[in-house]
């Protein structure tokens, strides 16, 4: 087996081996919801239907098609099988560092420094977001694109020398890669640039035959990219459009064009600092509330010296410049010019930018042992001690990972004054079923920010789902107050008004939300629910009616509506042939593994005199929910079955109890 083969597999096994516990891992609030685990348009895997929506849509503030069919696929093979979404990011930044290696041998770099910067890049603690949350599959799928075009790239370069036939074939390809880079991620808009980079060294493309710099040479490799430049121009018109359309772009007013200047150069010296010096990564880092002029002084003067340093080695070391200006470069999308989001900087920005600070520290380490034969063995043992140290510490971020709560938890410890990672801390303690610690972050979000809608709008509904109703109902009003047509805070006010036999009130605010909202579906869904509370079925049929047509696809107004129909103890109501339409469509969309939907789909199949399909659906339903631990649910599941056994439909009153599930 040849060195560059052995590498490979070490670098492949050993971030395999690293990285493993994420197949243990499950989704996060953080985004995950909205990318898989809530995403039925995902969740159906790979359709027409489902790829069209792909190329079309700006769900979540952004447009990266490629992504979404990959999170589709793996929903198609895996379901939602958390352990598999994560395992498939781990192979895909397994492939980029073989794929890294790859590309710096074929740039004629020494092999030993193209393998420590291959190395650092699979095992650097600050790539661990972007490998282990679901939702960050783009950074990794954008890479091996990114990485493919520069490879392919390198092939045309090559070629162009001898005028080879496969030129074009080439050049094609990279094209290709790139496009798809852009549809994986739009930060790659940069890679025409490292392009450039590459050309100038070290494929030395500026030059003609030995003599230096040409402008004229320098002219036709920037017409040459042109195909290039086009799809940046196209990929930033629409990434824009997406960014705005989903409320991501800050505007000017919230974050000042003098204070984004300000924080650039923070910006760059916090992401060199976590470089080489990975301490306290955590998943949010805001935006600083007051800037110090003397912390800008500082990295201002710490980046000029490193700039002002690679200019005059251009010609004597040039990697150290084209090092440099990569990661200059490539993080310049997301440094804080076009402020998305509220973060300062975020470690999966760093991902592909820091391959060239990475090479810098190889080759220049790589000099030092040419001229200086005697260092060799130190610093030989001080690589592998660093590769060590970051297995080490990649164990340790990995396991901040784990579950929600850790990661919030964490993050809270390195900013516990942000209210943003408190609420998000609140909504992992909910999730895991821990409301009480779930209501204090979110009393003390409220208490660090007094004046933001959203903290007491959780504040509210923690309250109420711990059944303390009036303090949530005075949550509820403050965050109207606040913010009086945030659609979710009317819903969950009016919910919680019906909850309290308050119908004339929540009546109100249902039908506020429909006014300023007339394509919410949950508006008239719950506004169903309270009719039936009210003994109104009639009417509340004709509510989950229009919500259904407002979301036809959405599981749960499918299975609620097809409950009522199917079970309600009203025989004027009960419509069983629609049930079950509805409770097969609903079943056919959640993938035959929800008990909630073969539940349902029993209920339907006992009411159309199908018993047998209604003991084996509810058999399957309870073999479901004993799989989720689910016992609440098998216990009524069991009841129902009896029921199915001895011929008989099951029957319920909706009155004061939407549901008897």
């Amino acid at each position: 087996m040849s060195r560059t083969r052995l590498v490979a597999l070490l670098l492949v096994l050993g971030t395999l081996a690293i990285y493993w516990p994420v197949s243990r891992y499950g989704f996060s609030v953080f985004d995950d919801n909205a990318y898989v685990l809530e995403n039925l348009v995902v969740q159906s895997g790979l359709t027409w239907g489902s790829i069209k929506w792909a190329f079309t849509t700006f769900y979540a503030g952004n447009w990266h098609p490629l992504t979404w069919i990959s999170h589709m696929l793996d929903c198609q093979l895996f379901g939602t099988n958390a352990g598999m979404h994560h395992v498939v990011n781990l192979i895909f930044h397994a492939a980029n560092s073989v794929l890294l290696l790859t590309l710096l041998l074929r740039l004629r770099i020494s092999f030993w420094p193209s393998a420590f910067v291959a190395a650092l890049f699979a095992w650097h603690p600050l790539h661990v977001e972007s490998v282990a949350w679901i939702s960050e599959r783009k950074d990794v799928l954008s890479t091996f694109f990114a990485l493919l075009a520069l490879i392919f790239y390198e092939r045309f370069a090559m070629q162009s020398k001898i005028k080879h036939s496969k030129l074009k074939i080439f050049y094609m390809l990279a094209l290709l890669a790139f496009a798809c880079a852009l549809l994986s991620k739009p930060m790659f808009v940069t890679l025409p640039f490292v392009m450039l980079l590459l050309d100038f060294w070290p494929l030395e493309r500026f030059k003609i035959q030995g003599s230096g710099f040409r402008v004229k040479n320098f002219s036709k490799l920037l017409i040459e990219k042109i195909p290039f430049f086009v799809l940046v121009a196209a990929s930033c018109v629409v990434t824009f459009l997406a960014q705005r359309n989903g409320g991501m772009v800050a505007s000017l007013e919230n974050v000042p064009l003098a204070n984004r200047f300000e924080n650039i150069p923070l910006a760059y010296a916090d992401y060199l600092l976590k470089i080489f010096w990975p301490a306290h990564l955590a998943v949010f880092y805001p935006l600083p509330k007051a800037i110090s002029i003397s912390a800008i002084a500082i990295a201002l003067i710490i980046l000029i010296f490193i700039s002002v340093s690679a200019w005059r080695l251009r010609k004597t070391q040039s990697y150290f410049l084209i090092g440099w200006l990569w990661f200059l470069g490539t993080l310049v999308p997301v440094i804080g010019l076009v402020q998305v989001g509220d973060a300062l900087i975020a470690d999966r920005y760093a991902y592909f930018p820091s391959i060239g600070i990475f090479l810098i520290v190889a080759l220049v380490v790589y000099d030092v042992v040419r001229k200086i034969h005697w260092l060799k063995s130190i610093l030989t043992a001080s690589a592998i001690f660093i590769l060590a140290t970051y297995l080490f510490l990649t164990h340790q971020q990995l396991n901040f990972w784990r579950n929600d709560v850790a990661l919030f938890s964490h993050a809270v410890e390195m900013a516990p004054d942000n209210s943003a990672l408190r609420l998000s801390l609140g909504l992992a303690l909910e999730n895991a079923g821990r409301e009480n610690d779930a209501a204090r972050e979110y009393a003390t979000a409220v208490r660090l920010t007094p004046d933001w809608s959203r903290a007491h709008g959780a504040l509210a509904q923690s309250l109420a789902n711990l059944d303390r109703g009036e303090e949530a109902l005075l949550e509820f009003r403050e965050a109207l107050q606040l913010e009086p047509n945030r659609i979710s805070v009317i819903n969950n006010y009016g919910e919680l008004l019906s909850k309290l036999d308050r119908f004339g009130e929540a009546q109100e605010q249902f039908s506020k939300a429909m006014q300023l909202n007339p394509s919410d579906w949950r508006a008239p869904f719950l506004n169903g629910q309270m009719l039936l509370k009210e003994n109104r079925d009639a009417e509340a049929i004709s509510f989950f009616q229009k919500s259904l047509q407002l979301d036809p696809n959405n599981i749960y107004v499918l299975d609620f509506l097809a409950e009522v129909l199917a079970s309600d103890e009203n025989s004027q109501i009960r419509d069983g042939k629609t049930a079950l339409t509805l409770a097969q469509k609903a079943n056919g969309l959640s993938g035959g593994i929800q008990p909630d939907a073969l539940d349902v789909l029993a209920m339907a199949q006992a009411e159309t005199g199908n018993f047998s399909d209604a003991i084996n659906s509810a058999q399957a339903a309870i073999g479901l929910a004993n799989a989720f631990d689910l016992t609440n649910q098998v216990s009524a599941i069991s009841n129902r079955l009896e029921l199915y056994e001895k011929n008989l439909p099951f029957r319920q009153s909706f009155t004061n109890a939407p549901s008897a599930r």
